[in-house]
């Protein structure tokens, strides 16, 4: 009798051991908290990851205005009187915002546009000229080429309470940038937003105020009328 009792508890010991290792097991709690906690620090990192890059972008596009506006202001071949400025300026300026823009594809997602922001005879603000590149369908938001011409009626180009203006005998380079971000994160954490900056400058020498001029060798005009990405042809 005592052996057979010796034997059944024996044999519940040994029946309920594997129950025990399974509710004292600890050696999978690592991989187990790690298995839950991935998704978030996945996403915690992706969310990081975006905002960074949003960030950066929209800080580049704005100094991209800054510097394409500052270089327009500054170009044009010095002669006897006054500096005249050239079609090739113009698309070598709109070259270097390329460059500067290579790493998010200014001219595939975006688009330049430059104004020359002038007096006109009656003294009001005209559009005297304006140069375009990208593919992205975007026209000026404060008026096109020959708005302005004459009278006084337009303000100047700008935001309300921002409005720029031309002094008489002077020229502002007004650019406008106009871009549409792509996620880096499969999440589209900010869509697809549409940046916009401007930037003005002006002139810094005494200018020919009477539009750009073509070299004995005539360049394709950038003209606002066509959206693609690639130079004037």
């Amino acid at each position: 009798m005592i052996r057979f009792a010796s034997k059944r508890a024996n044999k519940v010991r040994a029946t309920s051991k594997p129950l025990r290792q399974v509710f004292t097991d600890t050696s999978a709690v690592a991989l187990t908290e790690f298995a839950f906690a991935a998704p978030l620090v996945l996403s915690m990192g992706l969310l990081g990851a975006e905002t960074a890059n949003y960030a950066i972008v929209h800080m580049q596009v704005s100094q991209l205005a800054m510097q394409v506006a500052d270089n327009a202001s500054r170009v044009g071949e010095t002669q006897l009187a006054s500096k005249v400025v050239y079609e090739d300026d113009i698309t070598g300026t709109l070259v270097g915002a390329e460059r500067l823009g290579e790493r998010f594809e200014i001219y595939n997602r975006g688009r330049v546009i430059i104004s020359s922001l002038q007096q006109n005879s009656e003294g009001g603000q005209w559009i005297a000229w304006q140069r375009c590149r990208g593919a992205k369908n975007y026209v000026s938001q404060y008026g096109t080429e020959g708005t302005g011409a004459t009278g006084d009626d337009f303000a100047g180009m700008g935001k309300t309470g921002q409005v720029v203006t031309a002094s008489v005998g002077t020229a502002v380079m007004f650019v406008e940038v106009s871009y549409t971000y792509e996620p880096i994160t499969p999440f589209e954490l900010f869509g697809s937003s549409e940046l916009n900056y401007s930037a003005a400058f002006n002139i810094r020498d005494t200018r020919d105020l009477t539009g750009l001029k073509q070299r004995a060798e005539p360049v394709p005009v950038a003209d606002c009328a066509t959206f693609s990405a690639a130079r004037p042809s």
